[in-house]
């Protein structure tokens, strides 16, 4: 099988805290894998890693087979590799429609743009606050502004970091299937607490527990895992 995301010994150390030990990480091309894991267990620093935001302390990261390792984080947004990050990084004094506006000048101008940015509004579900500050837009619409961007870059890896946090039960539901719309598109890595969101969406769980990799595979198979429920799913019923 050919990797999209493929990571070889990837460690990454704060001081005397090891955040990332060793990783062997692997993901293929239109996949939506989840990343769980309790907190502290990594995961962020992970996808930092992936992205260029971070750089590793040893190990290597190849996207698409090119080794990335040593590449900004500017550059592998132009080989495709887009990050929204757990907290939300949009531009509070510009207004909505603006924000995707700047992320989607990148590959369209003119009608091309405007159009591109209304329909990416519409898909989010934004249309209606085009008009309005990003920092007038409660915390989870900030999010989906987020996605907006994201989507903008025509990403072929989408790195969502806690993407539902501050949604409604009923904007859960939307992005779930906006997900899922993604997806046939691009290969999604999503960091995500709610796990009635990643059973739905993800097709391979992998999970993280002390900057390791400690168990990977279904959903199913992961929930049935002893030394996830240890780690992170809570001690099974029966004990």
């Amino acid at each position: 099988m050919t990797w999209l995301v493929e990571t070889k010994g990837l460690t990454r150390r704060f001081g005397g805290l090891t955040a990332v030990d060793g990783v062997d990480f692997t993901l293929p091309a239109g996949d939506i894998r989840a990343l769980i894991g309790p907190n502290g267990a990594g995961k962020t620093t992970l996808v930092s890693l992936l992205c260029g935001r971070v750089e590793p302390s040893e190990g290597r990261v190849l996207f698409d087979r090119k080794d990335i390792t040593g590449m900004p984080a500017h550059r592998r947004v132009d080989l495709g590799i887009a990050y929204t990050f757990q907290i939300t990084s949009v531009f509070a004094n510009l207004g909505v429609y603006d924000n995707v506006a700047l992320a989607t000048q990148r590959h369209a101008s003119g009608d091309a743009l405007r159009r591109e940015t209304a329909a990416l509004l519409e898909k989010v579900g934004l249309a209606g606050r085009a008009n309005a500050l990003a920092r007038e837009l409660p915390y989870g619409h900030q999010r989906l502004l987020e996605l907006a961007m994201g989507l903008a870059l025509k990403p072929r890896l989408l790195i969502l970091d806690e993407p539902t946090q501050g949604l409604s039960d009923g904007e859960i539901e939307g992005f779930v299937a906006l997900v899922r719309d993604v997806a046939q598109n691009a290969t999604v890595l999503l960091i995500e607490h709610n796990m009635d969101v990643v059973m739905q969406l993800a097709e391979t769980i992998t999970v993280m527990d002390r900057g390791r990799i400690i168990a990977e595979g279904t959903p199913e198979a992961i929930r049935a895992d002893a030394a996830v429920q240890a780690a992170y799913l809570g001690a099974p019923a029966d004990g």
